[in-house]
């Protein structure tokens, strides 16, 4: 029987020639915004795993809309230049689609790299001075952020829709915004990060005010013929904080406004969070949000082995399944997800001597291989 995994999926006229998808993973090895070599050498890789979606990672709409001193952005020229150059580079080589990630870290940002500990960045390091939609900080020892005024708030919806303009001279197949993990979008939906008093607080509705102007803003100027996704937060693991109902509604919302697809995720916004991380822990919010707001989801959280991302397809708890570190640990994960399901291997042509069916060792060395004779 054909694998469900690896069957083509559309997105508008966008074809996907599986459902697996490398996750937007953030490197923190820019400069100033700028794609640096790092990228040139990471995004093409992960276009070379077999998957048949790679996304760039979390692409920040302004200076202060980063995490680090490090993250990626796409508001200057220079780094419209730059990841165009390694956009083209991973369609050359890679042979995969490709999309990106637009954000604003909000109160997140002004931080240390992770392996720099991810401490708030002093004024002699660098800081900036972060925004949310109120003086909440994130955490206790944060600096607290300045509440966004309404012009600020038309000026952060402009930045996305000009990034959403240069992703496409970038020349991405797709955009997808980040809504979740605690990042500006998320801040504004959530209850425990807002609370405002205007419009743009207070109700729910009000609190998807934000979220909604700005794909409606990037909706567009975004070709029609090319899919816009958002990642969602479907849990917060916090008394009084979003549940998995509040993403069914939030999904019917973005559907409305010509998103196509959602990407299932949760947590992030609350620092004492305890989340039950295990094997798939998130995958019930894609299957609920896909069964009860029909619109074509995207599972995350701990996808690890071929037989589990098939399974999730196959019953339909999902449409596609997206791995981060899963690529990180291994960026032939497609190939071999391929060979353990007896499907044929997505390797480039200067790659394929590696495969099952032309080099022996193969089966000395996994399993997969050699169970798939």
């Amino acid at each position: 029987m054909a694998s469900k995994l690896f069957s083509s999926f559309e997105l508008r006229t966008l074809a996907l020639k599986n459902r697996i998808v490398v996750s937007p993973m953030c490197q923190y090895s820019a400069n100033d915004g700028v794609a640096s070599d790092w990228h040139m050498a990471h995004v093409p890789t992960m276009a070379m795993s077999g998957a048949g979606l790679t996304m760039i990672e979390m692409t920040d709409v302004e200076p202060i809309g980063r995490i680090t001193l490090g993250c990626l952005g796409l508001y200057s020229d220079a780094c419209e230049a730059a990841l165009q150059r390694v956009v083209q580079s991973a369609k050359r080589w890679g042979g995969a689609v490709i999309g990106v990630q637009l954000a604003h870290a909000g109160r997140k940002g002004s931080t240390h790299k992770p392996w720099e500990g991810g401490a708030p960045l002093r004024p002699q390091e660098g800081a900036w001075q972060t925004v949310a939609p109120s003086a909440i900080p994130f955490a206790d020892g944060w600096p607290a952020p300045a509440a966004l005024s309404e012009g600020d708030i038309e000026r952060i919806v402009g930045a996305f829709a000009d990034a959403a303009r240069r992703a496409l001279r970038v020349g991405v197949d797709l955009i997808e915004l980040h809504g979740a993990h605690g990042y500006l979008l998320h801040q504004f939906q959530s209850p425990l990060s807002n609370k405002r008093t205007d419009k743009w607080g207070g109700s729910a509705e009000n609190r998807l005010r934000f979220p909604l102007r700005v794909v409606e803003a990037v909706r567009a100027v975004w070709p029609e013929e090319k899919p816009l996704g958002v990642r969602i937060s479907c849990h917060e693991w916090t008394d009084g904080g979003l549940t998995p109902d509040d993403a069914v509604v939030y999904a019917r919302a973005l559907q409305a406004r010509g998103v196509d697809y959602v990407c299932c995720s949760g947590g992030g916004n609350v620092a004492t969070a305890k989340i039950p991380v295990a094997p798939g822990y998130m995958v019930e919010f894609a299957a609920k949000v896909r069964r009860e707001a029909g619109i074509a989801t995207r599972a995350i959280g701990m996808i690890l082995t071929p037989q589990q991302a098939e399974t999730i397809v196959a019953d339909r708890q999902a449409d596609m399944v997206a791995l981060a570190r899963g690529f990180l640990d291994d960026p032939r994960w497609g190939w071999h997800a391929a060979e353990a399901l007896g499907e044929p291997i997505p390797a480039p042509p200067q790659y394929q001597r590696a495969t099952r069916d032309t080099w022996p060792g193969a089966k000395l060395v996994r399993p997969s291989a050699a169970a798939a004779e």
